[in-house]
């Protein structure tokens, strides 16, 4: 019997509206470390966005390397592999990989072509272990497959001159095939294969608004057939939302927090699976704890917002970084300029952190597009009358205005000094 662990989308590093999320990736990761050990798991695999950027953070990078030796520590057989994802930088996830190999973790950031043409298949099979030290599966890491990457003179087959360099979703195929190929040659009896991607398959639930599309032209999604049905278990990145995709087999552990507010009713977990021999025995979702809660109210009319925030339970012992996320949405009638302020004033003594104030407007009834103006002759103020009138289908009052002189007096006053 052979335990895998599969998780993705840990996206260390996030800025979450402006604000680090560093204290929920360390419990996170906490916690899974506790996980790994209970579990007396073999392997680890990370199915990309390690990162939240191409560039993370020192502090970023610190979280997972601390990790990976911590689990060295308390689990010296251990194997972790990570690959790369469209929003890690593939040549970073790879540049320590000489000494994380000596961790017993396998970072592939990136697929390479040999002189003939066809794929580097073997820098991306990874033997996975058990206690004893015996290879019991070979996990095919294939890291997030990027255009230049799959197309071209490289990622072409031999008589494919005519095909068009560009063919994205061909050049993807040609991997699969190659490196499922290559795995087959390299297995012996009764040890499993475990594929390993970063894609978006098609069919597959995304998020309302956090998952970034992979490749622009819309040809991002690739099929579930590419995993024929000698491979045991993929492990899949990317999309947030955890699923299946047709199969049992074939799933997305989904991201272990809410990246978006509109993510905070999804399951966050990771997913335990058993291979006995060359095939699947059982698949187990563990439900990771969420470190920091999330609220989302609204969308609904000022009053009820207002009543909601106020009945808000809250617990003031809790240190600052561990005070809930807080997103606002308000349908507002007509214009309130001090909208702001009523909500800081209900939330005043609360342990929340605001984060996020959305203010639902009212649609223009005849829908049409303003007439082009020339912005210089028009000035600041007229413009200012023209946008809010355009908004709310009625001039702004004397209050407005006067906040408005105010504030563009503020701005050339700056602008002055600045000068001086």
């Amino acid at each position: 019997m052979l335990t895998l662990i599969h998780t993705a989308d840990w996206h260390l590093g996030q800025s979450f509206h402006g604000q680090e999320r560093h204290a929920e990736h360390r419990a996170f990761l906490a916690w899974l470390l506790d996980t790994l050990e209970a579990r007396r798991a073999d392997a680890l695999l990370v199915a990309g966005d390690l990162f939240d950027v191409v560039n993370p953070s020192l502090a970023a990078q610190e979280l997972l390397y601390d990790f990976i030796v911590t689990a060295h520590e308390r689990l010296p057989s251990l194997d972790i592999v990570l690959i790369a994802g469209n929003h890690d930088s593939g040549n970073r996830i790879e540049l320590p990989a000489p000494l994380m190999r000596r961790l017993r973790t396998h970072a592939l950031g990136r697929v390479s072509w040999l002189d003939d043409g066809s794929l580097d298949a073997q820098r991306l099979l990874v033997p996975l272990t058990d206690v004893t030290g015996e290879t019991r599966a070979w996990c095919l890491a294939l890291p997030f497959l990027r255009p230049a990457e799959v197309t071209g003179r490289g990622g072409q087959a031999e008589g494919d001159a005519g095909e068009a360099p560009n063919d994205y979703l061909a050049g993807i195929t040609r991997v699969h095939e190659q490196l499922i190929a290559a795995a087959r040659q390299r297995r012996q009896p009764n040890q499993a294969l475990v594929a390993m991607s970063h894609a978006h398959l098609r069919g597959a639930a995304v998020s309302e608004a956090s998952e970034r599309p992979i490749v622009i032209g819309g040809e991002e999604s690739i099929s579930a057939a590419l995993f024929p049905a000698d491979i045991a278990y993929v492990a899949m990145g990317h999309l947030h939302r955890a699923q299946q995709v047709g199969e049992s087999r074939i799933r997305y552990s989904g991201s272990p927090l809410p990246l978006d507010f509109s993510e905070t009713h999804y399951p966050h977990q990771v997913v335990e699976v058993r291979l006995e021999g060359a095939r699947l025995a059982d698949i187990e979702t563990l439900p990771v704890p969420r470190p920091v809660a999330m609220h989302r109210i609204g969308p609904a009319p000022l009053e009820t917002v207002l009543a909601e925030l106020e009945a808000l339970e809250h617990d003031p012992a809790l240190d600052r970084q561990h005070w809930p996320w807080l997103e606002v949405r308000v349908a507002l009638e007509a214009p309130v300029p001090d909208l702001r302020a009523r909500v800081e004033a209900a939330l005043k003594g609360k342990a929340v952190r605001l984060l996020r104030l959305e203010r639902r407007l009212p649609r223009s009834e005849d829908g049409a597009a303003p007439a082009r103006v020339d912005l210089e002759a028009l000035g600041p103020r007229k413009l200012f009358e023209r946008t809010w009138q355009a908004r709310w289908g009625e001039p702004p009052d004397e209050r407005v205005l006067a906040d408005f002189d105010r504030l563009q007096q503020e701005v050339l006053d700056d602008q002055g000094d600045e000068r001086r």
